[in-house]
């Protein structure tokens, strides 16, 4: 708060300073994303018949009505009935006023409660641990930047984007009465209350005080933690839902997935190479089985037209015999047989296989094999309408706003969601963008049924780019199941023009693994 009575700030910091932001393990819209629940807190006295501004300080939404602030800030409301709030958005052209509903001095934190319809997006917290040296963005008002562009008190009232700057934590390091988080990013009078953020934009403490920089060393600034934070609500009756996993960036995640295809697409070819290796294995065996059984059958052959051919000549030799005795009807019966023994002979010959035929056997129980190989047990239940269940992935996502319960559908082969949400195929992949009227959010969500794999990317964005989007949402507005050309041209028309306001990159990356269980 802006007071010369403060007792938390011990000297009034210049800003100009190497702590810039830029870019870490997130990105600047993360950051940007987060300053869309930063706001300033005037503080207003009408003690004298006058409304007068006495100060003022940052404070970060908890709920969509509900910020938090440091108690020092909201501490002159504490004694004279006179004083008020007004809070001032990063965005828009509104401002709210405010009453303070709990304080607790010896944590320096306070709860102010919006008056009327007032709305704000409220913060993602995350209350995990935070790495020794990791990087965090301090976001507030501090009263030196108001001061040095010279602003008046109409210019403070106005929303404003806040101010960011950027440091490293020092873990291990805590105030004694309160958990606290020693940092280097830079704060001012005025930033008191303002959000400490990590570099994907989750809030993990509040900004109280900073030290002195006597005989020319650095400033250090503290923190209230998350943890604080949390059980103060908790004690005000609010539950503050707040993420656990580490933050990862986009080019981390887009790295590892690059290295995963990789990775599948190596061991494909593996399993391409070594079944052309078993398949030229098995052909080697079928071909020698088939060597082997035409020789057999060609020798079979032979010998039986040997045998016939002796046959024949006995047959032969016998009817000579009986012709030159005279026995007529023995003549006729060896006669006989001899010309079948020898016509049969004949034809066991010319019907032995020739060694062409291996490869036509060859041929035919390959291709018994690959029928065999290739044909499946049943229908993939993913390429089937049915019900989904899709866990997430943790070590494949990227996890700043949301939580992360399983994500349960009905599924339709023609790609119609919970049977109302059309969604448009692109090279097996089906997709949909979301754009809703209240939150402050866009989501791509896609769908790959042969991998079994449900995406989410969400893009945190601000009043302008929202209501752009909406606008592209609305031009092109589908509100059923239909797998006709006209329907899937509007959802893709629709999705090519919300992505032409999203930034290069989602703040939020979901990857779920699904299945039919």
């Amino acid at each position: 708060m802006v007071d010369w009575r403060m007792r938390y700030f011990l000297a009034l910091l210049l800003l100009l300073s190497p702590f810039a932001i830029s870019q870490s393990r997130g990105d600047a819209s993360d950051i940007a994303a987060a300053t869309r629940s930063v706001v300033r807190i005037a503080v207003f006295s009408s003690a004298d018949g006058q409304r007068t501004l006495i100060g003022y300080g940052s404070g970060v939404a908890v709920a969509s009505d509900k910020i938090i602030t440091n108690a020092h800030v909201a501490e002159p409301a504490r004694s004279d009935e006179s004083v008020t709030f007004t809070v001032i958005p990063s965005e828009g052209s509104a401002t709210y006023s405010a009453r303070l509903i709990a304080s607790s001095p010896g944590k320096d934190l306070a709860l102010l409660q919006l008056a009327g319809n007032g709305r704000l997006i409220p913060a993602s917290f995350f209350s995990g641990i935070v790495g020794d040296g990791a990087d965090v963005f301090a976001i507030g008002y501090p009263a030196n930047v108001d001061i040095a562009l010279e602003q008046s008190e109409a210019d403070v009232l106005r929303p404003l984007p806040p101010v960011k700057t950027r440091g490293t934590i020092s873990s291990g390091r805590s105030s004694k009465s309160v958990e606290s988080l020693l940092h280097t990013a830079p704060i001012a009078p005025g930033s008191s209350g303002g959000p400490l953020a990590d570099s994907c934009g989750r809030i993990i403490g509040i900004n109280s005080f900073g030290s002195v920089a006597d005989g020319g060393g650095a400033e250090f600034y503290f923190a209230i933690s998350v943890r604080e934070v949390i059980t103060f609500l908790q004690g005000n009756g609010i539950n503050l839902t707040a993420v656990t996993n580490e933050c990862r960036s986009v080019a981390e995640l887009t790295r590892a997935e690059a290295e995963r295809e990789a990775a599948i697409r190596a061991k494909v070819e593996t399993e391409a190479r070594i079944a052309e290796e078993l398949k030229r294995s098995r052909e080697g065996k079928v071909r020698s089985d088939a060597e082997h059984a035409v020789i057999g059958e060609r020798e079979n052959h032979l010998a039986l037209a040997t045998f016939l051919l002796v046959l024949s000549a006995v047959a032969g030799g016998a009817a000579w015999q009986f012709a030159e005795r005279a026995q007529h009807d023995r003549f006729k019966i060896a006669a006989g047989v001899g010309g079948i023994a020898f016509a049969c002979a004949i034809i066991a010959f010319f019907a032995r296989p020739s060694f062409d035929e291996v490869d036509e056997r060859v041929r035919a129980v390959m291709t018994e094999n690959l029928k065999r190989d290739t044909t499946p047990n049943s229908t993939p239940a993913s390429l089937d309408t049915g019900k989904r269940r899709c866990v997430l992935q943790p070590e494949r996502s990227r996890i700043t706003v949301s939580d992360t319960a399983d994500v349960t559908f009905t599924w339709s082969k023609n790609g119609c969601v919970n049977g109302r949400t059309q969604y448009i195929e692109n090279a097996g992949t089906w997709s949909r963008s979301f754009v809703p009227n209240s939150d402050a959010q866009v989501s791509v969500v896609s769908y790959e049924p042969q991998n079994e794999l449900y995406r989410i990317e969400r893009y945190l964005l601000g009043l302008d780019a929202m209501e752009k989007a909406r606008t592209a949402r609305q031009r092109y507005e589908v509100t059923q199941c239909s797998a006709d050309a006209d329907t899937a041209g509007k959802i893709d028309n629709m999705n090519k023009a919300v992505r032409e306001v999203l930034p290069s990159s989602p703040n939020e990356i979901l990857v779920f693994a699904c299945s039919d269980k």
